[in-house]
């Protein structure tokens, strides 16, 4: 069992996010699952352009990874977790929606998956300056914490096969 550090025993105005916790933990989740770990360092990489790209990218391999899903659901429970951690420190309109539908007729389905996506993005492009500049440093921070752990737990003899 572990046991998760307490945001608020911190002094205010800064927050230590425990980061390395939720990474560690997120990281020995996905660790039995083949080539999951290896996109810890796409995300790291990936932050440079910017939030909503980020945030999309798992919409991106679930289109092009049908027969494995796996990497799509890291890169969502990053995400995730990313808006957990910075709702929990006060960040609390960070955007967080589920875009994907339930309808049952495929083309409003369509229609209704594209409205949520073009919702999510104005919502990442509407925040404050300030308010994306502190998520992109802690999704910065945040995914160095997953490429230590990643390094430390990944499964001996797993290979990139990207």
């Amino acid at each position: 069992m572990t046991i998760k550090p307490s945001i608020q025993d911190s002094k205010p105005g800064w927050q230590p996010y425990d980061l390395d916790y939720h990474a560690q933990n997120l990281v020995l989740d996905f660790r039995n699952t083949k080539d999951v770990l290896n996109e810890s360092h796409k995300m790291r990489m990936t932050i440079a352009y910017g939030l909503e790209r980020f945030w999309g990218e798992h919409l991106r391999l679930e289109r092009l990874e049908k027969e494995k899903p796996a990497k799509a659901k890291y890169w969502k429970a990053v995400w995730k977790q990313l808006a957990e951690i910075l709702r929990d420190s006060g960040m609390k309109d960070f955007p967080d929606d589920e875009v994907k539908s339930t309808n049952l007729d495929k083309e409003k389905q369509k229609e209704e998956e594209k409205h949520n996506i073009r919702e999510m993005a104005r919502k990442i492009w509407s925040m404050s300056l300030d308010d994306q500049r502190i998520a992109l440093m802690v999704l910065t921070q945040f995914c160095d914490s997953l490429v230590w752990w990643t390094q430390r737990y990944k499964v001996k003899g797993e290979q990139n096969n990207d």
